[in-house]
């Protein structure tokens, strides 16, 4: 299927449900890197974002970037999935885009790519930085 840029509309939606984010996670395959298993957990991710942007066809939810931002200094897209039928449109790009205008162009995008979407960034205009250090994860409420 053939998509035009302009079948595609984006837009913020802050009410976007947890089954559709889940189901274009599993989707985009970042659902790999996702507590996908856990609604809580999932549903809490979405209603403390400050940004949620959705990219639909006819409808569709085709793609979603999720971004935490104090709208002044710095945005973190901690989320950014694109459906594989639909990956190589530009559709990750927009997302990307819209979700920095959303938040302000002043602010400084920082993202964590997985492995496989590292060669991915710089065709986007992200630039790659060597000096990012995590805490791990601990288990919830005595789960993983």
């Amino acid at each position: 299927m053939i998509i035009e840029p302009t079948a595609v509309s984006y837009q913020t939606e802050p009410g976007l449900s947890v089954d559709e984010f889940i189901d274009v996670l599993v989707r985009s395959s970042l659902a790999e890197r996702r507590p996908v298993h856990d609604r809580e957990v999932m549903h809490a991710m979405l209603a403390n974002a400050q940004l949620v942007l959705t990219a639909r066809v006819n409808g569709l939810l085709v793609g979603v970037s999720r971004a935490i931002t104090d709208f002044a200094y710095c945005t973190y897209l901690s989320d950014l999935a694109v459906d594989e039928a639909f990956q190589r449109r530009g559709i990750g790009r927009e997302l990307i885009r819209h979700t920095h205008e959303a938040a302000g162009l002043h602010t400084m995008l920082v993202l964590l790519a997985a492995p496989k979407a590292e060669s991915y960034y710089p065709h986007v205009g992200l630039t790659k930085r060597d000096s990012c250090w995590t805490i791990p994860r601990q288990p919830r409420n005595g789960s993983a």
